[in-house]
Protein backbone atom coordinates (compact mmCIF):
# COMPACT_ATOMS: atom_id res chain seq x y z
CA UNK A 1 0.00 0.00 0.00
CA UNK A 2 1.27 3.21 -0.57
CA UNK A 3 2.35 5.73 1.91
CA UNK A 4 1.93 9.03 0.51
CA UNK A 5 -1.30 9.58 -1.86
CA UNK A 6 -0.82 10.54 -5.76
CA UNK A 7 -2.79 13.66 -6.01
CA UNK A 8 -5.30 14.07 -8.93
CA UNK A 9 -5.13 17.30 -10.32
CA UNK A 10 -8.18 18.23 -12.68
CA UNK A 11 -9.90 20.33 -12.17
CA UNK A 12 -12.99 20.94 -9.76
CA UNK A 13 -16.16 21.90 -11.18
CA UNK A 14 -17.89 22.63 -7.39
CA UNK A 15 -15.48 23.86 -4.86
CA UNK A 16 -12.61 26.22 -5.43
CA UNK A 17 -10.08 25.25 -2.88
CA UNK A 18 -7.83 27.95 -2.06
CA UNK A 19 -4.29 26.98 -1.90
CA UNK A 20 -2.23 29.63 -1.09
CA UNK A 21 -4.25 30.65 2.05
CA UNK A 22 -2.05 31.11 4.91
CA UNK A 23 -1.74 28.42 7.82
CA UNK A 24 -2.00 28.62 11.03
CA UNK A 25 0.99 29.44 12.89
CA UNK A 26 3.03 25.58 14.06
CA UNK A 27 1.35 24.03 11.47
CA UNK A 28 3.47 21.23 9.58
CA UNK A 29 5.53 22.98 6.55
CA UNK A 30 4.72 20.40 4.23
CA UNK A 31 3.42 22.25 0.74
CA UNK A 32 0.14 22.02 0.23
CA UNK A 33 -1.49 20.14 -2.76
CA UNK A 34 -3.61 22.00 -4.98
CA UNK A 35 -6.07 19.09 -6.37
CA UNK A 36 -8.18 16.30 -5.02
CA UNK A 37 -6.03 12.55 -3.69
CA UNK A 38 -6.81 10.35 -6.07
CA UNK A 39 -9.02 7.73 -6.46
CA UNK A 40 -11.71 5.90 -8.68
CA UNK A 41 -12.50 7.74 -11.96
CA UNK A 42 -15.41 9.62 -12.31
CA UNK A 43 -18.71 8.43 -14.57
CA UNK A 44 -21.20 10.28 -15.37
CA UNK A 45 -22.15 11.85 -12.39
CA UNK A 46 -20.20 9.79 -10.09
CA UNK A 47 -22.97 7.98 -9.10
CA UNK A 48 -22.07 4.10 -9.84
CA UNK A 49 -19.83 4.67 -7.06
CA UNK A 50 -22.96 5.16 -4.70
CA UNK A 51 -24.47 2.46 -6.33
CA UNK A 52 -21.17 0.03 -5.59
CA UNK A 53 -21.25 1.57 -2.09
CA UNK A 54 -24.86 0.34 -1.86
CA UNK A 55 -24.14 -3.05 -2.83
CA UNK A 56 -20.91 -3.54 -1.03
CA UNK A 57 -19.86 -0.70 1.59
CA UNK A 58 -17.00 -2.78 3.49
CA UNK A 59 -15.78 -4.24 0.51
CA UNK A 60 -15.63 -1.06 -1.70
CA UNK A 61 -14.42 0.87 0.77
CA UNK A 62 -11.34 -1.95 1.51
CA UNK A 63 -10.37 -2.27 -1.83
CA UNK A 64 -10.26 1.77 -2.90
CA UNK A 65 -7.72 1.97 0.47
CA UNK A 66 -5.60 -0.68 -0.94
CA UNK A 67 -5.51 0.80 -4.46
CA UNK A 68 -5.53 4.77 -3.42
CA UNK A 69 -4.04 4.81 0.21
CA UNK A 70 -4.92 7.14 3.07
CA UNK A 71 -7.03 10.01 1.59
CA UNK A 72 -9.68 8.27 -1.30
CA UNK A 73 -11.67 10.76 -3.47
CA UNK A 74 -14.49 10.11 -4.75
CA UNK A 75 -16.40 11.99 -7.28
CA UNK A 76 -20.60 11.78 -6.63
CA UNK A 77 -22.45 14.96 -7.61
CA UNK A 78 -22.64 16.76 -6.31
CA UNK A 79 -20.36 15.88 -3.85
CA UNK A 80 -16.74 15.33 -3.21
CA UNK A 81 -16.55 13.12 -0.69
CA UNK A 82 -12.76 12.00 0.99
CA UNK A 83 -12.42 8.53 2.27
CA UNK A 84 -9.64 8.58 5.51
CA UNK A 85 -8.51 5.78 5.69
CA UNK A 86 -5.13 6.52 7.90
CA UNK A 87 -5.78 6.62 11.86
CA UNK A 88 -3.74 9.62 12.76
CA UNK A 89 -5.40 11.66 10.01
CA UNK A 90 -8.84 10.74 11.57
CA UNK A 91 -7.60 12.17 14.69
CA UNK A 92 -6.43 15.49 13.29
CA UNK A 93 -9.55 15.58 11.42
CA UNK A 94 -12.54 14.58 13.97
CA UNK A 95 -10.30 15.94 17.20
CA UNK A 96 -8.35 18.79 15.50
CA UNK A 97 -10.76 20.01 13.51
CA UNK A 98 -13.76 18.93 15.23
CA UNK A 99 -14.96 22.60 15.60
CA UNK A 100 -15.39 23.07 11.73
CA UNK A 101 -17.13 20.01 10.88
CA UNK A 102 -20.94 18.70 11.38
CA UNK A 103 -22.83 15.33 10.43
CA UNK A 104 -23.64 15.24 6.59
CA UNK A 105 -27.24 16.23 6.06
CA UNK A 106 -28.57 13.25 4.53
CA UNK A 107 -27.65 11.30 7.17
CA UNK A 108 -29.11 13.08 10.14
CA UNK A 109 -32.39 13.71 7.79
CA UNK A 110 -32.89 9.76 7.66
CA UNK A 111 -32.14 9.17 11.75
CA UNK A 112 -33.89 12.40 12.64
CA UNK A 113 -37.43 10.24 11.41
CA UNK A 114 -36.48 8.32 14.40
CA UNK A 115 -34.62 10.15 16.65
CA UNK A 116 -35.94 13.88 16.51
CA UNK A 117 -33.87 15.88 18.11
CA UNK A 118 -31.71 14.22 20.07
CA UNK A 119 -27.72 14.58 20.82
CA UNK A 120 -27.49 12.17 17.91
CA UNK A 121 -28.65 14.26 15.91
CA UNK A 122 -28.47 18.24 17.41
CA UNK A 123 -25.62 20.32 16.51
CA UNK A 124 -23.84 23.10 17.27
CA UNK A 125 -25.02 25.31 20.79
CA UNK A 126 -28.24 22.54 20.89
CA UNK A 127 -25.92 19.65 20.77
CA UNK A 128 -23.30 20.75 23.90
CA UNK A 129 -26.40 21.61 25.91
CA UNK A 130 -27.97 18.19 25.60
CA UNK A 131 -24.57 16.51 25.72
CA UNK A 132 -23.54 18.18 28.73
CA UNK A 133 -26.81 17.35 30.31
CA UNK A 134 -26.38 13.69 29.99
CA UNK A 135 -23.26 13.09 30.65
CA UNK A 136 -23.22 12.27 34.21
CA UNK A 137 -25.39 9.34 33.51
CA UNK A 138 -22.70 7.58 31.85
CA UNK A 139 -19.92 8.33 33.76
CA UNK A 140 -18.34 5.26 35.05
CA UNK A 141 -19.35 5.94 38.66
CA UNK A 142 -23.04 6.13 37.45
CA UNK A 143 -22.16 2.48 35.79
CA UNK A 144 -20.76 0.87 38.86
CA UNK A 145 -23.32 2.31 40.49
CA UNK A 146 -26.39 0.78 37.86
CA UNK A 147 -24.20 -2.73 37.87
CA UNK A 148 -26.16 -4.90 40.16
CA UNK A 149 -28.96 -3.89 38.07
CA UNK A 150 -27.08 -4.80 35.55
CA UNK A 151 -26.09 -7.91 36.49
CA UNK A 152 -29.87 -8.65 37.92
CA UNK A 153 -31.38 -7.68 34.11
CA UNK A 154 -28.67 -10.13 32.56
CA UNK A 155 -29.24 -13.15 34.94
CA UNK A 156 -33.00 -12.88 34.80
CA UNK A 157 -33.16 -12.58 30.74
CA UNK A 158 -30.51 -15.61 30.93
CA UNK A 159 -32.74 -17.95 33.29
CA UNK A 160 -35.23 -17.97 29.84
CA UNK A 161 -32.69 -19.73 27.94
CA UNK A 162 -32.59 -23.60 27.37
CA UNK A 163 -31.65 -25.77 29.97
CA UNK A 164 -31.19 -28.88 27.52
CA UNK A 165 -28.50 -29.28 24.84
CA UNK A 166 -29.40 -27.93 21.58
CA UNK A 167 -29.41 -25.25 18.68
CA UNK A 168 -31.01 -22.12 20.09
CA UNK A 169 -31.53 -18.50 18.45
CA UNK A 170 -28.99 -16.96 20.17
CA UNK A 171 -29.05 -13.34 18.05
CA UNK A 172 -32.85 -12.76 18.91
CA UNK A 173 -31.95 -14.08 22.80
CA UNK A 174 -29.35 -11.62 22.82
CA UNK A 175 -31.25 -9.02 21.33
CA UNK A 176 -33.75 -9.28 24.04
CA UNK A 177 -31.49 -9.37 27.13
CA UNK A 178 -29.90 -5.67 25.65
CA UNK A 179 -33.53 -4.83 25.64
CA UNK A 180 -34.09 -5.78 28.56
CA UNK A 181 -30.85 -4.02 30.15
CA UNK A 182 -31.62 -1.02 28.40
CA UNK A 183 -35.01 -0.80 29.79
CA UNK A 184 -34.52 -1.33 33.36
CA UNK A 185 -31.51 1.70 32.66
CA UNK A 186 -34.07 4.44 30.99
CA UNK A 187 -37.12 3.06 32.25
CA UNK A 188 -36.88 0.48 35.43
CA UNK A 189 -39.13 -1.30 33.58
CA UNK A 190 -38.80 -4.55 31.47
CA UNK A 191 -39.76 -4.78 27.88
CA UNK A 192 -41.36 -8.31 28.48
CA UNK A 193 -44.38 -8.77 25.59
CA UNK A 194 -42.97 -5.84 24.07
CA UNK A 195 -39.97 -6.93 23.23
CA UNK A 196 -40.99 -9.29 20.10
CA UNK A 197 -42.77 -6.45 17.83
CA UNK A 198 -39.93 -3.90 19.74
CA UNK A 199 -37.04 -6.39 17.75
CA UNK A 200 -38.90 -6.85 14.98
CA UNK A 201 -39.53 -2.94 14.26
CA UNK A 202 -36.05 -2.19 14.74
CA UNK A 203 -34.99 -4.46 12.19
CA UNK A 204 -37.22 -2.92 9.63
CA UNK A 205 -36.52 0.78 10.68
CA UNK A 206 -32.58 -0.26 10.46
CA UNK A 207 -33.03 -1.70 6.94
CA UNK A 208 -35.33 1.09 5.34
CA UNK A 209 -32.74 3.81 7.12
CA UNK A 210 -30.05 1.92 5.18
CA UNK A 211 -31.24 1.52 2.12
CA UNK A 212 -32.35 5.47 2.43
CA UNK A 213 -28.76 6.82 2.83
CA UNK A 214 -27.70 6.31 -0.44
CA UNK A 215 -31.03 8.66 -2.08
CA UNK A 216 -30.42 11.53 -2.59
CA UNK A 217 -34.12 12.01 -1.40
CA UNK A 218 -36.46 9.93 1.10
CA UNK A 219 -39.99 9.89 -0.75
CA UNK A 220 -42.80 10.15 1.88
CA UNK A 221 -43.40 7.11 4.56
CA UNK A 222 -47.13 7.22 3.65
CA UNK A 223 -46.35 5.92 0.32
CA UNK A 224 -47.76 1.88 -0.11
CA UNK A 225 -44.38 0.73 -0.46
CA UNK A 226 -42.98 2.24 2.94
CA UNK A 227 -46.17 0.72 4.90
CA UNK A 228 -43.90 -1.30 6.91
CA UNK A 229 -41.26 0.90 7.82
CA UNK A 230 -43.82 3.68 8.70
CA UNK A 231 -45.51 0.78 10.92
CA UNK A 232 -42.02 0.41 12.38
CA UNK A 233 -41.97 4.18 12.95
CA UNK A 234 -45.07 3.88 15.35
CA UNK A 235 -44.30 0.94 17.03
CA UNK A 236 -40.81 2.49 18.13
CA UNK A 237 -41.81 6.01 19.15
CA UNK A 238 -45.41 4.42 20.69
CA UNK A 239 -43.60 2.75 23.07
CA UNK A 240 -41.53 5.78 24.09
CA UNK A 241 -44.03 7.60 24.00
CA UNK A 242 -46.34 5.58 26.41
CA UNK A 243 -43.60 5.24 29.04
CA UNK A 244 -42.54 9.01 29.08
CA UNK A 245 -46.90 9.51 29.54
CA UNK A 246 -47.05 7.03 31.92
CA UNK A 247 -44.24 8.54 34.12
CA UNK A 248 -44.70 12.17 33.92
CA UNK A 249 -48.09 11.91 35.81
CA UNK A 250 -46.13 10.56 38.95
CA UNK A 251 -45.00 12.91 41.70
CA UNK A 252 -41.80 13.43 41.24
CA UNK A 253 -40.78 11.78 44.73
CA UNK A 254 -42.39 8.87 43.74
CA UNK A 255 -40.26 8.69 40.27
CA UNK A 256 -36.95 5.90 40.49
CA UNK A 257 -33.58 7.35 39.89
CA UNK A 258 -33.01 6.11 36.11
CA UNK A 259 -32.16 7.95 33.07
CA UNK A 260 -36.25 8.99 32.08
CA UNK A 261 -36.65 10.02 35.65
CA UNK A 262 -33.00 12.99 35.45
CA UNK A 263 -35.14 14.11 31.96
CA UNK A 264 -38.19 14.59 33.64
CA UNK A 265 -36.22 16.43 36.29
CA UNK A 266 -34.77 18.49 33.72
CA UNK A 267 -38.16 19.33 32.06
CA UNK A 268 -39.78 20.19 35.40
CA UNK A 269 -36.69 23.19 36.11
CA UNK A 270 -36.50 23.97 31.94
CA UNK A 271 -39.87 23.24 30.32
CA UNK A 272 -39.12 25.44 27.10
CA UNK A 273 -35.18 24.23 26.68
CA UNK A 274 -36.63 20.73 27.72
CA UNK A 275 -40.55 19.80 26.93
CA UNK A 276 -41.30 16.43 26.70
CA UNK A 277 -40.88 15.93 23.06
CA UNK A 278 -37.18 16.53 23.99
CA UNK A 279 -37.44 13.79 26.89
CA UNK A 280 -39.12 11.23 24.93
CA UNK A 281 -36.09 12.24 21.28
CA UNK A 282 -33.41 11.74 24.40
CA UNK A 283 -34.94 8.48 25.69
CA UNK A 284 -35.51 6.90 22.01
CA UNK A 285 -31.84 7.61 21.26
CA UNK A 286 -30.98 5.62 24.68
CA UNK A 287 -33.16 2.53 24.09
CA UNK A 288 -32.26 2.42 20.21
CA UNK A 289 -28.76 2.70 20.48
CA UNK A 290 -28.37 1.49 23.99
CA UNK A 291 -29.20 -2.22 22.61
CA UNK A 292 -28.86 -2.27 19.00
CA UNK A 293 -25.34 -1.94 19.25
CA UNK A 294 -24.55 -4.20 22.44
CA UNK A 295 -26.65 -6.99 21.25
CA UNK A 296 -24.69 -6.43 17.14
CA UNK A 297 -21.51 -7.36 19.42
CA UNK A 298 -22.40 -9.69 21.59
CA UNK A 299 -24.08 -11.68 18.86
CA UNK A 300 -20.17 -11.50 17.21
CA UNK A 301 -18.47 -12.55 20.03
CA UNK A 302 -20.37 -15.79 20.21
CA UNK A 303 -19.45 -16.56 16.76
CA UNK A 304 -16.18 -15.67 17.36
CA UNK A 305 -15.43 -17.92 20.88
CA UNK A 306 -17.93 -20.77 18.72
CA UNK A 307 -15.08 -20.45 15.86
CA UNK A 308 -11.96 -20.46 17.75
CA UNK A 309 -12.53 -23.08 20.68
CA UNK A 310 -9.14 -22.25 22.42
CA UNK A 311 -10.11 -18.51 22.76
CA UNK A 312 -13.50 -19.45 24.41
CA UNK A 313 -11.30 -22.06 26.85
CA UNK A 314 -8.86 -19.52 27.97
CA UNK A 315 -11.79 -16.98 28.61
CA UNK A 316 -13.78 -19.37 30.63
CA UNK A 317 -10.96 -20.15 32.86
CA UNK A 318 -10.46 -16.68 33.38
CA UNK A 319 -14.10 -16.07 34.48
CA UNK A 320 -13.59 -19.32 36.73
CA UNK A 321 -11.02 -18.09 38.45
CA UNK A 322 -11.60 -14.78 39.17
CA UNK A 323 -15.87 -15.44 39.80
CA UNK A 324 -15.92 -18.93 40.53
CA UNK A 325 -19.75 -19.57 40.80
CA UNK A 326 -20.85 -15.82 41.75
CA UNK A 327 -22.05 -13.27 39.85
CA UNK A 328 -19.36 -10.22 38.44
CA UNK A 329 -19.57 -7.04 40.72
CA UNK A 330 -18.17 -3.98 39.61
CA UNK A 331 -14.70 -5.03 41.02
CA UNK A 332 -14.89 -7.58 39.49
CA UNK A 333 -14.73 -6.38 35.91
CA UNK A 334 -10.78 -4.81 35.79
CA UNK A 335 -9.95 -8.30 37.18
CA UNK A 336 -11.17 -10.08 33.50
CA UNK A 337 -8.43 -8.73 31.17
CA UNK A 338 -8.60 -11.94 28.88
CA UNK A 339 -12.93 -11.67 28.18
CA UNK A 340 -12.57 -7.91 27.70
CA UNK A 341 -9.84 -8.97 25.12
CA UNK A 342 -12.01 -11.50 23.11
CA UNK A 343 -14.62 -8.08 23.18
CA UNK A 344 -12.01 -5.50 21.99
CA UNK A 345 -11.16 -8.12 19.40
CA UNK A 346 -14.47 -8.75 18.30
CA UNK A 347 -15.34 -5.22 17.79
CA UNK A 348 -12.03 -4.69 15.89
CA UNK A 349 -13.53 -7.48 13.70
CA UNK A 350 -16.84 -6.58 13.63
CA UNK A 351 -17.25 -2.88 14.78
CA UNK A 352 -21.34 -2.34 15.44
CA UNK A 353 -20.52 0.51 13.19
CA UNK A 354 -17.96 -0.01 11.00
CA UNK A 355 -19.11 3.87 9.44
CA UNK A 356 -19.34 7.27 11.11
CA UNK A 357 -21.40 9.67 10.41
CA UNK A 358 -19.81 11.45 7.61
CA UNK A 359 -18.51 15.03 8.31
CA UNK A 360 -19.10 18.43 6.26
CA UNK A 361 -16.35 20.97 7.17
CA UNK A 362 -17.58 24.31 7.34
CA UNK A 363 -14.60 25.92 6.78
CA UNK A 364 -11.30 24.71 4.49
CA UNK A 365 -9.61 21.94 6.38
CA UNK A 366 -6.04 21.10 5.80
CA UNK A 367 -5.32 17.21 5.98
CA UNK A 368 -2.49 14.63 4.95
CA UNK A 369 -0.69 17.70 2.82
CA UNK A 370 -4.08 18.83 1.09
CA UNK A 371 -6.43 21.70 1.65
CA UNK A 372 -9.94 20.84 1.61
CA UNK A 373 -12.70 23.82 1.09
CA UNK A 374 -15.38 24.27 2.57
CA UNK A 375 -18.06 21.72 1.92
CA UNK A 376 -16.02 18.80 1.94
CA UNK A 377 -17.32 15.58 2.93
CA UNK A 378 -15.71 13.35 5.27
CA UNK A 379 -15.80 9.35 5.67
CA UNK A 380 -14.62 7.82 8.52
CA UNK A 381 -14.39 3.97 7.55
CA UNK A 382 -13.93 2.28 10.75
CA UNK A 383 -14.07 -1.23 9.00
CA UNK A 384 -11.53 -0.55 6.87
CA UNK A 385 -9.36 0.91 9.91
CA UNK A 386 -9.54 -2.01 11.64
CA UNK A 387 -8.64 -4.48 8.96
CA UNK A 388 -5.65 -2.71 7.91
CA UNK A 389 -2.61 -5.12 7.68
CA UNK A 390 -0.12 -2.41 8.79
CA UNK A 391 -1.70 -1.98 12.05
CA UNK A 392 -3.36 -5.36 12.23
CA UNK A 393 -1.22 -8.63 11.02
CA UNK A 394 -3.33 -11.28 9.57
CA UNK A 395 -6.31 -8.66 10.10
CA UNK A 396 -8.96 -11.27 9.31
CA UNK A 397 -8.10 -14.02 12.28
CA UNK A 398 -9.14 -13.40 15.78
CA UNK A 399 -6.88 -12.45 17.84
CA UNK A 400 -7.93 -11.58 21.22
CA UNK A 401 -4.13 -11.52 22.34
CA UNK A 402 -3.67 -8.07 20.47
CA UNK A 403 -5.28 -6.44 23.26
CA UNK A 404 -3.11 -7.25 26.00
CA UNK A 405 -0.78 -5.22 27.82
CA UNK A 406 2.61 -4.69 25.61
CA UNK A 407 1.61 -7.15 22.78
CA UNK A 408 0.36 -4.55 19.92
CA UNK A 409 2.27 -1.41 18.17
CA UNK A 410 -1.25 -0.26 16.36
CA UNK A 411 -0.86 3.13 16.25
CA UNK A 412 -3.83 5.44 18.17
CA UNK A 413 -7.21 5.61 16.34
CA UNK A 414 -6.30 2.62 14.65
CA UNK A 415 -9.12 1.14 16.88
CA UNK A 416 -12.18 3.60 17.26
CA UNK A 417 -15.06 1.21 17.66
CA UNK A 418 -16.80 3.70 19.66
CA UNK A 419 -15.17 6.98 17.57
CA UNK A 420 -13.47 9.38 18.81
CA UNK A 421 -13.03 12.96 19.17
CA UNK A 422 -15.87 15.00 20.38
CA UNK A 423 -18.50 13.32 19.49
CA UNK A 424 -17.23 10.01 20.93
CA UNK A 425 -19.95 7.42 22.29
CA UNK A 426 -21.84 8.65 25.31
CA UNK A 427 -22.65 5.30 26.25
CA UNK A 428 -19.22 3.38 26.06
CA UNK A 429 -18.44 2.56 29.51
CA UNK A 430 -22.14 1.63 29.90
CA UNK A 431 -21.97 -0.66 26.78
CA UNK A 432 -18.04 -2.47 27.62
CA UNK A 433 -19.40 -3.37 31.65
CA UNK A 434 -23.13 -4.65 30.46
CA UNK A 435 -20.82 -6.93 27.72
CA UNK A 436 -18.67 -7.76 30.25
CA UNK A 437 -21.25 -9.04 32.64
CA UNK A 438 -23.03 -10.44 30.23
CA UNK A 439 -19.94 -12.61 28.99
CA UNK A 440 -19.06 -13.57 31.50
CA UNK A 441 -22.24 -14.47 33.03
CA UNK A 442 -23.12 -16.46 29.23
CA UNK A 443 -19.54 -18.38 30.32
CA UNK A 444 -20.64 -19.50 33.77
CA UNK A 445 -23.52 -20.79 32.69
CA UNK A 446 -22.93 -22.26 28.88
CA UNK A 447 -20.59 -24.17 26.84
CA UNK A 448 -21.39 -23.45 22.65
CA UNK A 449 -20.40 -23.76 19.25
CA UNK A 450 -21.64 -23.49 16.17
CA UNK A 451 -24.06 -26.27 14.87
CA UNK A 452 -22.85 -28.71 11.88
CA UNK A 453 -19.34 -27.71 11.78
CA UNK A 454 -20.78 -24.33 9.72
CA UNK A 455 -18.23 -21.21 9.72
CA UNK A 456 -18.52 -17.96 10.73
CA UNK A 457 -21.33 -15.80 8.82
CA UNK A 458 -20.50 -13.23 6.57
CA UNK A 459 -21.57 -9.37 7.89
CA UNK A 460 -24.50 -7.88 6.32
CA UNK A 461 -24.57 -3.67 7.07
CA UNK A 462 -28.07 -2.55 7.91
CA UNK A 463 -26.97 0.69 10.01
CA UNK A 464 -24.90 -1.62 12.35
CA UNK A 465 -23.01 -4.24 11.58
CA UNK A 466 -25.20 -7.95 11.75
CA UNK A 467 -24.81 -11.57 10.57
CA UNK A 468 -26.13 -11.95 6.95
CA UNK A 469 -27.84 -15.08 8.14
CA UNK A 470 -29.34 -15.18 11.75
CA UNK A 471 -27.20 -16.47 14.11
CA UNK A 472 -27.85 -20.12 15.75
CA UNK A 473 -25.50 -21.90 18.47
CA UNK A 474 -25.54 -25.04 19.96
CA UNK A 475 -25.95 -24.42 23.27
CA UNK A 476 -25.03 -27.08 26.24
CA UNK A 477 -25.38 -25.98 30.08
CA UNK A 478 -22.63 -26.36 32.54
CA UNK A 479 -22.43 -27.48 35.89
CA UNK A 480 -21.26 -24.59 38.22
CA UNK A 481 -17.87 -23.39 38.69
CA UNK A 482 -15.73 -25.70 41.27
CA UNK A 483 -17.51 -28.88 40.97
CA UNK A 484 -15.87 -31.57 38.99
CA UNK A 485 -18.12 -31.46 36.37
CA UNK A 486 -17.60 -27.78 36.07
CA UNK A 487 -13.98 -27.89 36.24
CA UNK A 488 -14.27 -30.95 33.27
CA UNK A 489 -15.99 -28.31 31.05
CA UNK A 490 -13.90 -25.67 31.27
CA UNK A 491 -10.84 -28.09 30.77
CA UNK A 492 -12.71 -29.80 27.80
CA UNK A 493 -11.99 -28.22 23.98
CA UNK A 494 -15.80 -27.69 23.82
CA UNK A 495 -15.07 -25.11 26.49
Amino acid sequence: MPSMNPTDTSACPFHNANPAAPRASGQDPTPIATGWPAGPARRFMGWHLLRAMARDPLGCLAQWRDIWGDLVHLPIWPEHVIVVNHPGLVRDLLVGHHDRLIRAERAIAVFAQLHGHSVLIAEGEAWRRRRQALVPAFSPREVQAFTPALTQAVSEALDAWPQQPGVWPAETALTRLTMEVITQMVFSTRAQHDAPALEAAMHDVTVAANAELYWLWSLPDWMPHKWRKARALRTLRGYIHRQVSARSVQPPQAQPDDLLGRLLSLHRSDPIGWPLSAVEDECTTAFLAGHETVAATLAWWCACLAGYPEARVAAAREVDRVLGARAPTAADLPQLAYLTATLQETMRLYPAAPLLFNRRCTQPVELGGHRFPAGTLFMIPVHALHHDPRWFAQPADFRPERHLGGSGSAPRGSWMPFGTGARVCLGQHLAMSEMLVATALILQRYTFDLPGGAGLPPPRLHISLRPQTPLALRLSPREPAGTAAGQSATAASGC
